[in-house]
């Protein structure tokens, strides 16, 4: 049998680096605030045969906190950003049976590894160091065995948020609102989610993303089914629509994630993965948000 990943912890000083180390943790050797100043931090990992982790979450404000709370998540009090100012990002997991658990875990620090990872790691898309500057940092998980997207859905409030954790669905934990202003006041917060499978057949097998009513007819024309969401609703901007497909190919898709760093375009193109060109942001003063897929 496999092992999983079965715990967790994040050491904020070397004292913790020790007592995490002497209770036979390892660790992922990626500096968590790297470049943005503050503690050094280390994400630590402990390997069994179970129960297993198979959810891990990310909040980086009080109203993400809610459903994670009402799902049972458990919660590592340690903020990711500590002593580099920017977001106060916190760890959530769950050992859930609604997901398949995982048996590695990796974190990167610049696009080209990110984007060769993600042809074969599920990414996790909050940038552990979310507004504090530095190197954009990200988690990758594996998982002991294949699993294939099988639903997408997109909130704009957060009431729903435990029933869709309780469901199985990962949230994509960034905002597609990211940066965008109406008269000085930040727009709505909306979040992408997915569900995963571990039948192929259930796979979605192409997304697309409409940003004007000639896109939206098109897509819906050549029977691409809509998320029934703006996800730039609020700003000001563009109609901006996630759309997906079950049976246009033999491709079912392993992965989906967004990127924020426009520099990290190019890497994810050399690394042939799926970047949909149309920002989620499109028409807004937000930043340039980008669905990827693999």
């Amino acid at each position: 049998m496999p092992e999983y990943i079965t715990e967790l912890q994040v050491s904020w000083n070397q004292e913790d680096e020790e007592s995490f180390s002497k209770e036979g943790f390892s660790k992922i050797p990626v500096n968590l605030n790297q470049e943005a100043g503050g503690n050094i931090i280390y994400l630590w990992y402990k390997k069994g045969m179970g129960p297993g982790i198979s959810t891990i979450q990310f909040s980086f404000s009080q109203e993400m906190t809610r459903g994670l709370l009402e799902a049972r998540y458990t919660k590592i009090d340690k903020n990711l950003n500590e002593g580099a100012g920017g977001d106060k990002i916190y760890l959530w997991y769950s050992k859930s049976d609604r997901n398949v658990p995982i048996v590695d875990i990796d974190a990167t620090e610049d696009a080209k590894t990110e984007a060769q990872k993600f042809k074969d790691w599920e990414r996790l898309a909050c940038d552990l160091n979310r507004t504090a500057g530095g190197n954009l940092i990200y988690l990758f998980v594996k998982r002991e065995k294949p699993t294939y997207i099988s639903g997408i859905k997109a909130t704009i409030d957060r009431s729903g948020d435990g029933d869709n954790f309780n469901n199985g669905y990962i949230r994509v934990d960034e905002n597609t609102n990211r940066g965008a202003k109406v008269e000085g006041s930040p727009a709505p917060t909306i979040f992408l989610w997915y569900r995963l499978s571990t039948y192929p057949k259930d796979a979605f097998r192409d997304l697309k993303v409409s940003t004007n009513q000639s896109e939206y007819e098109k897509y819906k024309k050549e029977g691409y089914l809509l998320v029934n969401q703006d996800l730039n609703e609020g700003t000001r901007g563009n109609n901006v629509y996630l759309w997906y497909m079950k049976d246009n190919s033999k491709n079912p898709i392993k992965a989906v994630t967004v990127i924020t760093n426009q520099e990290a375009v190019g890497p994810y193109q050399n690394a042939r993965v799926n970047v949909i060109q149309e920002s989620l942001n499109t028409g807004n003063n937000g930043v340039p948000i980008y669905v990827c897929f693999q």
